[in-house]
């Protein structure tokens, strides 16, 4: 990327952001760049991701990921990214709130191995990156918020990680239109708590973010 895209994929983010009410700092504006420079590196060799373009990247992938920050808890907490794949949303989700930390789950190697780089390069304190499978996972302590980004259906996604849910969490599933099918085949252990719609600048689609939570 020369002086000029650079230029541009700046302005984009810094106006994306301010559409969306996000106030990041300049080094964590840098730092999602940064990611979108490495996504770029890596894709020409790994395909990684279909949108090839850094300009599509910054609303596609940064952006997007972004929009669900102001409907999520405020407090730090542990977050588990579902399907985490190159890093959406987690990566510009931990760029974004330094004090969450995140856990970054995918069974593909070539991708975790393109997280693990980029965890590094960007200096992430606050993620881990794990290689397996979902239903295998089970690490020492649940999540207070899982999430995923077209990972699976709502039923598929819930039933596959109950097990990783901490008490009193949710399930917080990034949806493009508005997934009434996926909602009526949800299990009556569960709950919709709430249907948040986002905007995202730059792109022209529907997005929303489910909250599901057990039923107590």
């Amino acid at each position: 990327m020369n002086a000029v895209t650079d230029k541009s994929l700046a302005d984009t983010l810094a106006q994306g952001l301010v559409a969306m009410g996000l106030a990041l700092s300049t080094e964590q504006q840098a730092k999602l760049l940064a990611y979108v420079g490495l996504l770029d590196k890596w894709n020409k060799t790994y395909s990684l991701t279909a949108i090839r373009e850094p300009e599509r990247m910054v609303p596609h992938h940064l952006l997007d990921s972004l929009a669900p920050l102001n409907k999520l808890p405020a407090h730090a907490l542990r977050m588990l990214d579902v399907g985490s794949g190159f890093g959406t949303p987690g990566i510009p989700l931990a760029i974004a709130r330094p004090d969450w930390q995140l856990t970054l789950l995918d069974s593909n190697h070539k991708k975790t191995t393109f997280l693990r780089q980029a965890i590094l390069e960007l200096k992430l304190d606050n993620v881990t990156v794990v290689t397996d499978r979902v239903e295998a996972y089970q690490p020492e302590a649940g999540f207070q918020v899982i999430t995923s980004r077209a990972f699976s259906e709502l039923a598929e996604f819930i039933r596959l990680t109950t097990h990783l849910l901490a008490e009193g969490g949710e399930w917080a599933a990034l949806k493009g239109v508005y997934p009434y099918e996926e909602i009526a085949l949800l299990p009556s252990s569960v709950h919709v708590v709430g249907v948040d719609s986002l905007a995202v600048p730059g792109l022209d689609a529907e997005r929303h973010l489910v909250h599901v939570a057990k039923v107590v």
